[in-house]
């Protein structure tokens, strides 16, 4: 048997990340990168930095563009992928966003444009992925994205606490259906992260603030705190750990 730390090592794996271009999805395909895997990255906006710094841990990174809310465009990016690499074993399903208003303002557009990137990608993606992996009866790893409103209601996000509730359950269900055909499906619930997405509420003081109170390690997160629990689910060393949501808070749902 490997060492442990010989477990951790994605040496030989190609790894799928969503919204790889900035933010929480670049710092996981690099932290991916640095462990040893290939790189597929994709985003609707241009991913050039993201391939830069994957190639400076002697790795490959493929960079297709693509809008994830488009279902459409969902198959070709498995298609795309499999030009380059022989093999796909790594899915982090990471691209996302948020829309904020009141509850009795939230418009149509807001809920569907959330929920088209948020869960229904996530659900045709992991489809598609894991078909591939069944043709070749191949092991995998799938790592969805979700939320600490996957555990809370939130407030003026209803679209974005729906989908991210969803990602949950989904996460769950996967687990359930894959488990004994050798596919680990788990996700990762990020806290307050300094990302474009919180921007708002670090630029209001008052919601800052309030938010830094409840958060027991005493700030924001950033990317680089999500590197070792990615690294983690995506390895062999998790082989054992099934449909599990790993909150990555500094502490806030122990609050």
């Amino acid at each position: 048997m490997n060492s442990i730390l010989e477990r951790f090592k994605l040496d030989g794996k190609v790894a799928i990340v969503t919204g790889a271009s900035r933010g929480l999805g670049q710092g996981m395909a690099l932290a991916l990168a640095e462990a040893g895997a290939d790189i597929v990255a994709v985003d609707i906006l241009p991913m050039e930095d993201t391939q830069k710094q994957v190639k400076a841990f002697g790795r490959k990174c493929v960079a297709i563009m693509a809008n994830l809310g488009d279902r459409q465009a969902i198959p070709k990016v498995i298609a795309e992928a499999k030009k380059t690499f022989s093999h796909l074993d790594i899915l982090v399903n990471c691209a996302g966003i948020i829309r904020r208003e009141e509850f009795d303002k939230f418009s149509e557009k807001d809920w569907d444009d959330v929920m088209g990137i948020n869960i229904s990608a996530v659900f045709f993606l992991s489809q598609c992925f894991v078909r591939d992996l069944l043709a070749r009866n191949a092991p995998g790893k799938i790592i969805n994205i979700a939320s600490m409103l996957s555990f809370q209601g939130g407030i003026r996000v209803p679209s974005y606490t729906a989908s991210k509730s969803a990602v949950q359950g989904l996460t769950r269900l996967l687990a359930n259906e894959l488990a004994a055909k050798g596919i680990n499906a788990n996700a990762i619930a990020p806290g307050y992260m300094a990302t474009d997405n919180t921007a708002p509420l670090r630029a209001d003081p008052d919601r800052s603030a309030a938010i830094l109170a409840r958060i027991p390690a005493g700030r924001w997160g950033t990317p680089d705190d999500l590197k070792g629990t990615v690294i983690f689910l995506a390895s062999a060393a998790s082989d054992y750990i099934n449909g599990y949501t790993i909150a990555v808070d500094g502490g806030w749902l122990a609050r």
